[in-house]
């Protein structure tokens, strides 16, 4: 199962939370309400009692009224994005009052617009997959807070990997103006929480979940690893368990912000705009993993971690590969475990938009597959003869938008 966040605005570009639960279980026969549901890529089962199937071997009557319950579903989806398309307008503008209209803002918008324009054939066909898809829940709400939503946001790697048999789930959560770091970590956390205690609903093992965060979701998501171990380490009560993640990867993500901040000062992200979307210059050190890991107070936290794996493309200039070097030595040195893997010549959107758009064969989503079902022969041998990627998005397109693209 993989969970996936957008970017929080004015923070890390193009970023995701993933989450991951390789063990497919039958599906149970109750149709969960959207409060209680996950909004799951799920993998085809072969149990008779799957609605799906179930579906297909009633009347005519009752097959009418699933019709037209999946039509109802449908345009609550469509209204809801409505809305939530027309709230990421509005914050968006907030946020250029924010960082004033000036030329370098001007020309990243065109480059953004130019980017996504180009890669529309396969963001498309994404898109239609989200809407029509008899096998994904939407819209599922998981805390009280705007945006606490699973969404389609993570869709393109998840279509990708539920193909494998993995079950995907997609997590939203407030953006700066929206919401601060604090906000974003909560929510996030909220987020995990309700994955751990809800996705055997839905036909996974909650001891076999995998944290994927890509960018600023790769530094959220860390963050709240560490701050869950050091409080297991302290014998607080907590609603999940470090141990329920078998992994944590990683992609693109910035773990130190006292590193950052001129960086993204000389990029275009001011030092003002940031240090008010990471609450002031006293909370950076609270809120960087590299710096935390190695505080003597965390020092009962680190045999509680995952396996921790990083990935990062030499060429990302939105975020240098130090970052995850620097992490992973951090790591290291006190003792946890932990693995790097660089991508020579890779950017900041190549491992996780333009190669998942390539289909066929890609380092990193081969690595994913690979570990999620190590120690499982069945899975291993049905990956083995699976059938290539879907290339999404002719190369000539792939190929112009990582010339224009402003990450």
């Amino acid at each position: 199962m993989v969970i996936s966040t957008p970017s929080p605005i004015g923070s890390f570009p193009v970023e995701s939370t993933t989450k991951s639960i390789s063990s497919i279980q039958n599906q149970q026969q109750q149709d969960m309400n959207t409060t209680s549901a996950v909004d799951s890529l799920r993998s085809r089962t072969t149990n008779s009692t799957n609605p799906v199937s179930a579906r297909r071997r009633t009347a005519s009557a009752p097959a009418k009224s699933s019709s037209l319950c999946r039509s109802n579903s449908l345009s609550r989806d469509i209204g809801h994005a409505a809305t939530e398309t027309y709230l990421i307008t509005r914050l968006a503008f907030t946020l250029l009052r924010y960082l004033g209209v000036g030329r370098r803002w001007i020309s990243r918008l065109l480059a953004l617009g130019l980017y996504a324009m180009l890669l529309m054939p396969g963001f498309l066909q994404v898109l239609y997959q989200y809407f029509f898809s008899s096998q994904i829940r939407r819209s599922i709400v998981y805390g009280d807070q705007p945006r606490n939503r699973y969404k389609g946001w993570g869709s393109l790697l998840g279509f990708q990997l539920a193909e494998r048999d993995i079950i995907v789930t997609c997590l939203d959560y407030r953006n700066f103006p929206q919401g601060t770091i604090s906000d974003m970590v909560d929510d996030v956390s909220r987020g995990i929480s309700f994955v751990c205690n809800n996705i055997s609903n839905y036909g996974g093992d909650p001891d076999r979940i995998y944290l994927m965060g890509q960018s600023a979701g790769a530094h959220i998501s860390s963050c709240i690893l560490l701050k869950q171990a050091i409080a297991e380490s302290k014998g607080e009560c907590t609603s999940w368990n470090v141990s329920q993640i078998k992994a944590y990867f990683g992609l693109s993500g910035g773990y130190n912000l006292t590193n950052l901040v001129d960086h993204f000062d000389r990029r275009g992200l001011y030092r003002s705009i940031f240090l008010s979307i990471m609450e002031g210059d006293e909370s950076l050190q609270q809120f960087s993993p590299e710096i935390l890991i190695e505080d003597p107070s965390a020092s009962n936290a680190i045999p509680l971690l995952p396996h921790m794996v990083l990935f990062h493309g030499t060429e990302d200039f939105s975020i240098p590969p130090d970052a995850s070097i620097n992490f992973v030595d951090a790591l290291k040195r006190v003792g946890a475990r932990a693995e790097l893997i660089l991508y020579d010549g890779k950017t900041h959107t190549d491992l996780f938009i333009q190669d998942s758009l390539r289909g066929g064969k890609e380092e990193l989503f081969d690595y994913l597959v690979e570990y999620i079902h190590s120690g499982d022969p069945e899975a291993l041998a049905n990956d083995a003869t699976a059938s290539p990627r879907k290339r999404l998005c002719p190369e000539p397109l792939i190929k112009l938008a990582g010339l224009v693209s402003p990450f």
